[in-house]
């Protein structure tokens, strides 16, 4: 599995975060004519190298209308400000992939949402000061065209290293994360550490939590290439975010939640209902058992899967849908393989599979309403269809 790693021992910034992603680009001549036709407006970005405690890294120089991009006036609102359709705007006009549209958006929703609730105002009102500038478009932007390129399968990020102290902001001095930054890291690990000033911004917080799929420490991987990506300020630190590409085995566990309960008073129809309706509720699986109980009395035992931000929802079902008065939990743990639907080419048509992998072991399962499809075009059985894909993988 193709895994990107990124290291954030000192926080996160867009202009760290490309300069990383930029030294994973193996193409990078055409990666660079790339980005220099996305059209951003007044905009010109370029890669330099550079040196922090004595390790080589890349440095991004965005220069917006001949004065370049300088994290001095973070938070400033002296600057021009941008409304979110502003942002959009300026996306929607940009020569980039729908797909890297639509992350550079759901990036932008993030900020939007997180400035909308510390100043308790509608996210359509909400003026990105320093974030809206096109400086920070093209971070956000070029970041995303980047992981794009990378078409990495799963990317985790390291617990962020947030600094200290306080920073100033268009109304005063606040604590170090910035009230947004803190808004956005959100159910993601952070910690604060003796190095003074911001090092997350609301911009790299924002890049992060669109695009990680765990915040861990790192896998156990096979690393192929190495970014550094340098930020502005020196610290008696390195200050650069590490970015590692290679490749992780698909040996993926998690934890989830078992709910138990029996019941020896309800009808075959009341319990499929009960199902269905567990079901539409997020479960991840939902399995009924016949039992006997007391007084020799035939039941059923049912045991629902799910996980712990769904599991007040669940536990309000049962005790809805079925005709239970109490409920058992286990916090289980589960190993799973990686699973993921492809669309399948074969001889006989297009087929959708399942495709699962992990352990040592791959998989594949064809989508049924597909085998009966073409088992129906063609006059033959389900066996027969099942038979002739295997036979011709």
């Amino acid at each position: 599995m193709k895994t990107l790693f990124l290291e954030c021992n000192m926080g996160a910034a867009g202009d760290m975060l490309m300069a990383a992603l930029w030294e994973l680009t193996e193409d990078k001549e055409t990666a660079l004519e790339c980005i220099h036709s996305i059209g951003l407006p007044h905009t010109s970005i370029s890669f330099d190298n550079t040196v922090t405690c004595g390790i080589s890294c890349t440095k991004v120089h965005v220069v917006i209308a001949g004065e370049e991009e300088s994290h001095n006036y973070t938070h400033n609102a002296s600057h021009q400000h941008f409304t979110l359709s502003n942002v959009y705007e300026i996306i929607d006009s940009l020569n980039i992939s729908d797909n890297v549209k639509e992350k550079s958006k759901s990036v932008y929703n993030t900020i939007a949402a997180a400035e909308s609730k510390v100043h308790n105002t509608d996210v359509s009102m909400v003026h990105f000061h320093e974030l809206g500038m096109l400086d920070a478009i093209a971070d956000v932007v070029v970041c995303c065209f980047l992981i794009e390129g990378l078409n990495a399968d799963k990317i985790v990020v390291s617990p962020i290293n947030v600094g200290s102290g306080t920073v100033r902001c268009a109304h005063g001095l606040v604590p170090v994360p910035a009230p947004a930054t803190a808004q956005i890291l959100i159910g993601i690990p952070y910690y604060k550490s003796n190095i003074s000033g911001e090092l997350c911004t609301p911009t790299g917080a924002a890049i992060l939590k669109t695009f990680a799929n765990d915040f861990s420490d790192m896998p156990e991987m096979t690393v192929k290439s190495i970014g550094y990506g340098a930020g502005s300020k020196e610290f008696e630190q390195a200050n650069c975010i590490r970015a590692f590409f290679g490749e992780t085995e698909n040996n993926s566990s998690d934890e989830v939640i078992e709910l138990v309960c029996n019941v020896d008073d309800m009808t075959a129809e009341e319990l499929s209902f009960a199902c269905e309706k567990l079901f539409s509720s997020d479960a991840l699986d939902v399995y009924t058992q016949p039992v006997y109980m007391k007084k020799g009395r035939l039941g059923t035992v049912i045991t629902v899967l799910c996980r712990e931000e769904n599991k007040k929802n669940i536990i309000k079902c049962i005790f809805k849908y079925t005709a239970t008065i109490g409920i058992r939990e286990h916090i289980c743990k589960r190993y799973v393989l990686d699973r993921k639907e492809e669309l399948i080419k074969s001889p006989l048509g297009e087929i959708r599979a399942k495709c699962s992998s992990g352990f040592g072991v791959e998989k594949i399962k064809y989508e049924f309403d597909d085998l009966k499809r073409i088992a129906d075009e063609k006059k033959m059985s389900v066996f027969e269809v099942k038979n002739l894909l295997e036979n011709n993988k």
